[in-house]
């Protein structure tokens, strides 16, 4: 057996150990983004290896490809928190501004029926059923993991909009770990908003508005 197919199996039902892994990355992705810690980003690149082949082997191809795009997403991330908290400066967290909120929104609704087109039209990816569904959860996932790496306070409301798809598109193609997980991101990522926002206050004391603000 191929170490992509190998796992457990719990109440009859299989659980790939890279989905179990993978997501136990994800989690952690989240919790360190919470922190503002730079680790939260290469937690991020190994999860999203494991995921994508977790979600190639069960054909969910909307989540193999968000997993592509989240690698590519973590290496810009990675370097943009660098540069934010180099010589020891704290991240400098920030709302979106009207017109900011306003770019993320439009990206995701035009982007979500382009990629909607392309799944339903390219048979191949295996993404046939729901491709409106599978669209949202990998424009929306890339729009929040831009916000993040922007240090927009914003991302987790984002993420919460993605988490209700990705719950029922996980179960269907039965990644019973990938949905379950799900719940528990709904429940960090109110902590995280709570936080971001009560550090975004801190600072917007502590600094005059130009400075905070992350160009």
């Amino acid at each position: 057996m191929s170490w992509t197919q190998a796992g457990i199996e719990v109440f009859g039902e299989k659980l790939l150990w890279t989905d179990l892994v993978g997501n136990a990355c994800a989690l952690g992705t989240v919790w360190l983004a919470i922190r503002k810690t730079i680790w939260t980003w290469p937690v991020q690149l190994a999860g999203s290896v494991l995921l994508f082949v977790a979600s190639v082997s069960a054909h969910f191809t909307g989540n193999a490809l968000k997993q592509v795009m989240f690698g590519v997403l973590a290496v810009y991330g990675w370097a943009k928190w660098s540069q934010g908290l180099r010589d020891g400066h704290h991240l400098p967290i920030r709302p979106a501004t009207a017109g900011e909120r306003a770019v993320l929104v439009a990206v995701l609704v035009a982007g979500t029926g382009a990629v909607a087109l392309l799944f339903a039209n390219l048979r191949f990816l295996h993404a046939d059923w729901m491709p409106l569904a599978n669209a949202y959860i990998f424009v929306g996932s890339a729009v929040a993991t831009f916000a993040q790496s922007r240090a927009l306070v914003d991302f987790w409301w984002i993420w919460v909009a993605v988490d209700l798809v990705g719950v029922p598109l996980a179960i269907h193609s039965k990644l019973w770990v990938t949905g379950g997980v799900y719940v528990f991101f709904f429940v960090l990522v109110m902590i995280g908003f709570r936080d971001w926002l009560r550090q975004y206050r801190a600072q917007s004391v502590r600094n005059p508005p130009s400075e905070a603000v992350a160009t």
